[in-house]
């Protein structure tokens, strides 16, 4: 019987940040924000997690997060390879940097057996999130192709104060499936408000009730076929362009899919809080949000 699988994308550094954030201690108790991900997701009712992260990296989770949470859920790692690329094709000279998060999430075939959510390590969703896209997943009928699902969040829910966020802003249909997601690289909060920019210098307002994606996705299990093939067409078109810089982005697979009419994506709207380490700045924000959700009783003091 398939499992209801979390995966998990860890194998980025933080580069704004400094440093492997995803293990920094954000509460007295050593937790990380990954660990309240995992916490959410098992009470949800997810029954495995995959890792996805560096092999130099492996000890590190493995210690830190996955060895503490091993007995509470299936844990599994794979690794996301600079070299998983098309048969016959090579590395172009000079890349060092990983091929985006499309191509972490296709590390996982062989893996995944059934339904599953996508996820940062660094971004914490909140409990609400992890039960929408589980209960979605769960709801799936067996055999259930092209029906996928993505958690949205108000655009003013997820800004920092500490400089400029990218977000993929969204637009629905009357029903709440996407339309489309429109990239947004620089956006940050601005006379009371919320703008983004394209050049640095000319800036354009955008409502802090647009709903944005925070890269957690729920998928029918062929979706890792669906990122096969396009990770084929993007090392044959993209990759020659820009050999050193070119990514392969999760929302442009799915972007891809709607386009060609292959797939329909549910939006369910969080009216929860995110919110993240992208700059050191932020860490003193997320320890004092952590430390009220616990006195509020929504996480006990000790996870594990």
């Amino acid at each position: 019987m398939s499992k209801t699988t979390l995966v998990i994308m860890a194998a980025g550094m933080g580069s704004r940040y400094g440093g492997l954030k995803q293990i920094d201690p954000v509460d007295e108790q050593g937790n990380k924000i990954i660990d309240f991900s995992i916490y959410d997701a098992i009470r949800a009712g997810f029954k495995k997690v995959v890792f996805i992260i560096k092999k130099e990296n492996e000890h590190d989770f493995k210690t830190l997060i996955g060895d503490r949470v091993k007995d509470r859920i299936e844990v599994e790692y794979v690794f996301q390879e600079l070299t998983d690329i098309p048969k016959g094709s090579c590395v172009p000279e000079g890349r060092v940097k990983p091929w985006g998060t499309a191509h972490a999430v296709l590390s996982c075939r062989g893996i995944i057996d059934g339904p599953f959510a996508v996820i940062n390590a660094d971004d914490f969703y909140g409990r609400e999130a992890f039960k929408l896209i589980c209960d979605f997943l769960s709801g799936l009928n067996p055999g259930s192709e092209g029906e996928y699902a993505m958690v949205g969040y108000k655009l003013e829910n997820t800004l920092t104060e500490n400089g400029y966020v990218s977000r993929g802003i969204c637009s629905t249909d009357d029903n709440g499936y996407l339309k489309d997601i429109v990239e947004r690289t620089h956006i940050e909060k601005r006379n009371g408000g919320a703008a983004f920019t394209e050049d640095g210098e000319h800036y354009t307002d955008i409502s802090p009730e647009s709903i944005v994606s925070m890269n957690l996705w729920g998928f029918s299990k062929g979706f890792i076929d669906e990122i096969n093939l396009s990770f084929e067409r993007f090392f044959k078109e993209t990759v020659p362009g820009n050999p050193l810089k070119a990514e392969h982005y999760l929302p442009g697979v799915v972007d891809e899919l709607l386009k060609a009419g292959r797939a329909k994506v549910k939006v369910l709207r969080s009216s929860d809080r995110w919110f993240g380490v992208t700059y050191k700045e932020d860490k003193p924000f997320v320890e004092e949000s952590i430390r009220k959700l616990k006195e509020k009783g929504e996480y006990p003091v000790n996870l594990w």
